[in-house]
């Protein structure tokens, strides 16, 4: 795991050297392969045995006059966790140590990094003293000091009949944001108990309809009383890092939440109608090994076969059949310090090792359109891009293995026939040539793969 960002040891990289900590040849050799492999350049140094990490932080915090702080026995406030929620904590690698005043003092695995800083002064109001830390312990405390809250709390499934009803909650007439919190949590706890990966709030005349999707039924668990829903909605958009006086327009956030010991993402969509917000949330389960999920040994090695050349793999299956769940689990057990792959998502479900993720952000232009037009200057050997927007962008990732790049993304099909049909549209002329590999995912215990041989003799799409 690296400890800190290239903002602080591209600036001072240089005066390592001057003080005799690390030679010059090594610099240079430690940047060749940070950039070739797209990691930073300080696990270069520390992987490579060239400098310890207790060396190296000791002379940033000379270099830099912002005091060290080892966080290994460290304790710190816990009322200062308000400030700053699990998602930023995780995000920006920082966690709070104590507030004087008006004062909020963080550790941060990269000081330098003044965007960070910017966005937690604008959130907490506070005026930032930065601290020097290790980025491994950093993590090690958000963990341990979250893990009981983790946004919504933990959820405890151990031992819980599946008879569970969230409107229990309800009973509590204590309006009070631990009583919403509660609520939240009591939603997810059933959604989990049920299997539940999707579900959307809508405004109704007497409340807040609570619905679960279970395939392609859709079932109205119940209403969250009128009284109850702004400071509900309110408080989902304050926990997935959505700014809860905003109504007017699209918004799209994370939700981060432990259930046991496993720590769940959803996405959460708040959309504007005229009968006020729907919230439309999406549950993600961490990536598994590839022989957990149930891929045959064949079936892993046909996949480590394609994506080691030019082409495009396609994960296919109906709504939430677990599409990007296998993607992602692909990226994880692909993934190699030597490759560079790249990512392009609404929003990034879990943090991969050795995955360049990159979040979409339409609110400062950071479309499709914008990502296509730069990535390559990244020199990916492998993209993964979140579904098929446009033909532009069809012909734009299709053209990519031409030049040697491996794609993978995901495409909604009902089954073999629904596919078939879909890629004899004219749009997908140029891309359908160039699909290598097709993995259909039926269901849970049901899961095709299609290698190149395979597809011109089953699936009649080459």
């Amino acid at each position: 795991m690296e400890f800190v960002t290239n903002k602080t040891l591209e600036k001072l990289k240089y005066d390592l050297v001057r003080d005799g900590l690390v030679s010059y040849d090594d610099i240079e050799k430690a940047h060749e392969l940070a950039v070739s492999q797209n990691i930073n350049i300080g696990q270069i140094l520390i992987k490579s045995n060239l400098i310890t990490e207790e060396k190296l932080l000791k002379f940033l915090e000379t270099k830099l006059h912002i005091p060290y702080v080892d966080l290994k026995d460290y304790t710190l406030d816990t009322r200062c966790l308000s400030f700053i929620n699990f998602n930023d904590a995780q995000k920006y690698k920082i966690i709070p140590l104590f507030k004087i005043e008006n004062v909020l003092t963080i550790a941060m695995a990269d000081p330098l990094d003044l965007f960070a800083i910017d966005k937690i002064v604008e959130k907490t109001g506070c005026d930032i003293e930065p601290v020097l830390a290790a980025e491994t312990l950093v993590l090690k405390k958000i963990e341990e000091y979250y893990k009981s809250d983790s946004s919504v709390g933990q959820i405890s499934i151990e031992n819980t009949e599946n008879k569970f009803n969230w409107q229990e909650e309800l009973h509590n007439d204590v309006l009070s944001d631990e009583h919403i919190q509660l609520l939240i949590r009591a939603i997810l706890k059933q959604a989990i108990l049920e299997n539940v990966h999707e579900m959307f709030f809508e405004h109704v005349p007497n409340g807040l309809s609570v619905n679960f999707r279970h395939g392609s039924d859709v079932v109205d668990t119940g209403q969250i009383p009128s009284v109850l829903v702004v400071p509900f909605i309110s408080k989902l958009k304050v926990l997935s890092s959505l700014d809860a006086n905003v109504c007017e327009l699209p918004q799209l956030g994370k939700l981060v939440f432990k259930v046991d010991e496993i720590v769940l993402t959803a996405s959460i969509s708040a959309f504007p109608t005229i009968n006020g917000e729907r919230i439309s949330l999406k549950i993600y389960k961490p990536p598994k090994k590839l022989s957990e999920i149930g891929f045959t040994d064949l079936q892993i090695n046909t996949i480590k076969s394609e994506i080691e050349k030019p082409g495009i793999i396609l994960v296919c299956g109906a709504s939430l059949a677990g599409k990007t769940h296998i993607i992602y689990s692909i990226l994880s057990e692909m993934k190699r310090p030597d490759k560079n792959i790249m990512t392009l998502e609404s929003i990034s479900k879990y943090n991969l090792e050795y995955v360049n993720q990159c979040e979409l952000n339409e609110n400062i232009g950071f479309n499709i359109e914008k990502a296509m037009r730069f990535i390559e200057f990244q020199n990916p050997d492998l993209i993964y891009f979140e579904g098929i927007t446009s033909k532009n962008a069809l012909d734009y990732f299709g053209s990519l293995v031409f030049k040697n790049k491996v794609l993978i993304t995901e495409f909604l099909a009902d089954n073999m026939a629904d596919l078939n049909k879909k890629l004899s549209y004219s749009d997908f002329e140029m891309f359908k040539p160039l699909i290598s590999c097709i993995i259909f995912v039926h269901n849970q215990k049901s899961i095709e793969v299609f290698d190149n041989n395979e597809l011109k003799r089953f699936t009649g799409i080459k």
